[in-house]
């Protein structure tokens, strides 16, 4: 499916200055690229932030959330513009003016899914697009999997908010570990079968993502904290961090009944707040962090 953008499709090849040198050097490396967007996203460090196309509540704030921390510390989001996670990520960093680039499973002139086309328009004009596959090259069973090592060779660390034991999320972190990349995972109820995968990562040796600080830290060489607690929060967010404030510590349960509020929307708006480094919890309690 042509778009709007075919007319501006550049080409970049192992002799372009524009090629990712850190993609030269992983095996199997794409001989070029098919961008549309500013080349000059390729040469910053970024992070790829991913997880499953079925999702949560919790995944969907989460993965929004990290997009606009990262947004905020001025570091490129890079993902692979699937429905779920992937697209919630690229959504929460464009929203504030973020930078995002977006690695595609097809040529990059289709834009699939068809629901992503704003998505797709809004990276395309602010951001960057990405495929190794001609133009008018549909998707295929082997090619979303195939560009995932993409996805992870030009970002500095993998960050997986949410995955099945099947995601495809989980072969970009295979990616990842092989080029020696961080892993970040987020934690997630054990009971829950979207977390099973990032459960099993945190297992085997990725990094719990309990603060995105860590992540911007890692990047940056310095540890990103917002000038204003207040004013960097969401009404929900903030509304929760001001009953937080009533109390020397108190609970998911009491917070939920006090503010009159679903108990699962609580859990997840304070995993939010402790990955901000607002909050922190400790023996079912839930205390500020600063």
């Amino acid at each position: 499916m042509n778009n709007k953008y075919s007319n501006e499709i550049k080409e970049i090849d192992f002799n372009s200055p524009y090629y990712p040198e850190n993609l030269r050097i992983i095996n199997n490396p794409p001989e070029r690229l098919y961008c549309i967007g500013d080349l000059n996203l390729l040469g910053l460090k970024s992070v790829a932030v991913i997880g499953s196309r079925k999702y949560t509540l919790y995944g969907k704030i989460v993965a929004q959330m990290i997009g606009k921390e990262l947004a905020k510390a001025d570091i490129p989001v890079v993902s692979g513009l699937a429905y779920g996670i992937d697209s919630f990520a690229h959504e929460g960093t464009v929203s504030l003016g973020g930078k995002a680039i977006a690695v595609l499973g097809t040529g990059i002139d289709i834009i699939h899914p068809v629901r992503n086309a704003w998505l797709y328009n809004k990276i395309a004009s602010s951001g960057l697009i990405i495929s190794e596959y001609e133009p008018g090259t549909p998707g295929a069973k082997y090619t979303f999997p195939q560009r995932n090592r993409i996805i992870s060779a030009i970002s500095e660390a993998v960050v997986v908010v949410e995955a099945g034991l099947n995601s495809g999320s989980l072969i970009t972190a295979d990616f990842a570990n092989e080029q020696g990349k961080s892993i970040y995972a987020v934690p997630g109820n054990i009971n829950s079968q979207f977390s099973v995968g990032t459960n099993k990562l945190i297992k085997d040796g990725a990094i719990p993502l309990i603060s995105i600080s860590v992540v911007t830290s890692e990047i940056k060489g310095v540890e990103y904290t917002p000038q204003d607690i207040e004013t960097d929060l969401g009404n929900d967010e903030l509304e929760i961090y001001k009953e937080i404030q009533k109390s020397t510590s108190c609970t998911i349960d009491s917070i939920a009944h006090n503010l009159n509020k679903n108990a699962g929307k609580v859990s997840a708006i304070l995993t939010v707040l402790e990955i901000k480094g607002v909050i922190t919890t400790y023996g079912g309690k839930v205390f500020l962090a600063k």
